[in-house]
């Protein structure tokens, strides 16, 4: 288990001065990204291979939104390796150690040079600290779209300030877009998010809203005709 402190500050809080839901996504990130150097062992493997490791879902359950100025602590444990896929939850704590969000999340493991699924070998994963998976809400990784129907929204492009050091579009940008298009008064409790094709600097994204009930809306982000992302809202959990 790896874990970071954080503190919810200004820059961090929305209009009612609670923690966004985009800024916890970026601590649960960095937690992620962070972990590595916990394992000394898959970090050289990764420098060696010129590999990197992408969010492929990540569903979130969000038991209580922290407030200005509440201490918090990040952390995150993998669960299950296979050789291109890796599985991890990454939760957040309040200062008396109850949990504010869960999440559990799967990320690929990609060749830098060319971006596809690129194996870790067996001899690197075998030292591996692997921790028990906690408990939550365990969906479905994959998003089913309905086949008809949804509406379509102005194209956003993607900005030099979306993208991050993997040279595509941050998965928490991706999020930051789509809640965006949510009605003013929907306040998230659970969500699930799948990445399928990486956007670039320079990409349009067409963004099309489902409203498949009151409490659930779909948000999918296309690149011409291809699905980038999609974002499940859950207004329950």
């Amino acid at each position: 288990m790896y874990s970071l402190r954080y503190q919810v500050t200004t820059s961090t809080c929305n209009s009612e001065g609670r923690l966004k839901l985009y800024s916890a996504l970026q601590m649960m990130q960095d937690c992620s990204e962070m972990w590595i150097d916990s394992e000394p062992g898959v970090k050289e493997f990764f420098k060696e291979q010129n590999m990197a490791q992408l969010l492929a879902s990540r569903q979130v359950e969000i038991v209580r939104v922290p407030s200005f100025k509440e201490k918090l602590t990040v952390t995150t444990s993998v669960y299950g390796m296979k050789p291109m896929f890796g599985f991890r939850n990454t939760f957040i704590y309040d200062e008396e150690g109850k949990p504010c969000y869960k999440t559990w999340s799967m990320g690929a493991f990609v060749d830098k040079s060319n971006g596809k699924l690129k194996r870790v070998d067996a001899a690197t994963i075998a030292p591996m600290t692997l921790d028990s998976q906690l408990e939550m809400n365990y969906g479905d990784r994959r998003i089913i779209l309905p086949k008809e129907g949804g509406e379509q929204h102005e194209p956003i492009a993607v900005m030099k300030a979306d993208i991050d050091y993997n040279q595509h579009v941050n998965n928490a940008n991706y999020i930051r877009m789509a809640m965006e298009l949510l009605p003013d008064d929907f306040e998230t409790r659970m969500m699930r998010m799948e990445y399928r094709v990486a956007a670039k600097r320079g990409d349009i994204l067409i963004p099309k809203v489902f409203h498949v009930s009151v409490s659930t809306v779909l948000v999918a982000l296309y690149i011409g005709n291809e699905v980038s992302a999609i974002v499940e809202f859950n207004a329950f959990r």
